[in-house]
């Protein structure tokens, strides 16, 4: 009984640390920052982005393998939305919008309701397992190294992640504990890639 209090004490504690953070970030806001934050947030955007690379993955890669690596970030996407889905109907930890403390210490939201649940953030999940998966993706193209890609797309994966919090979507720890298991389900994902890539 001792180590699940000290445990829920622990979660406790966690858990105000989560909301002061949040909180924190959340209040350095401005119009301009407001629309770049939206901006981001804003998944139809990005559509286009993933059909470009796509579009490259058959360039750089020959159709075989880029039809393999393709398949891989499509498997990803959908494993990891089941899978944030059922950890949030699990967990059942109200997104900060949805918060009334949070709404009374000053949250700024910036978008609609949506879920109840935010934990963990399937958009941190999704944008960084893709960043990782597509650049491994690429790498079965032992030609360069995609370096470049690698920075713009990790740069671009955080900053989506990071926007959900300024939005008042999800609390920081939402957005880190969705970044980590989205690299972890795109490293597998574009690991069995590379095997079957590696088969051709």
């Amino acid at each position: 009984m001792e180590g699940a209090a000290e445990v829920a004490g622990l979660l406790g504690r966690l858990d105000s640390l989560d909301r002061d953070v949040t909180l924190a970030l959340n209040a350095w806001h401005n119009p301009v920052t407001d629309a770049v934050w939206q901006f981001f947030s804003h998944v139809q955007i990005w559509y286009a982005m993933y059909l470009i690379i796509i579009v490259f993955f058959f360039i750089r890669l020959g159709w075989k393998k880029a039809l393999i690596v393709t398949a891989s970030c499509i498997l990803f996407v959908v494993a990891c939305d089941q899978f944030a889905n059922l950890i949030k109907h699990t967990v059942c930890r109200l997104r900060p919008m949805e918060d009334a403390d949070m709404i009374a210490r000053g949250l700024n939201v910036l978008e609609g309701h949506g879920g109840l649940y935010g934990f963990f953030s399937a958009h941190a999940a999704n944008c960084l397992g893709f960043a990782v998966c597509s650049t491994m993706g690429f790498r079965n193209d032992h030609r360069s190294s995609y370096r470049g890609y690698a920075l713009f797309i990790y740069i671009w994966a955080v900053l989506v992640g990071v926007s959900r919090v300024f939005v008042g979507k999800h609390y920081l720890g939402d957005v880190l504990a969705g970044f980590a298991v989205g690299a972890l389900l795109g490293w597998f994902f574009g690991w069995l890639a590379q095997m079957f890539c590696r088969k051709i």
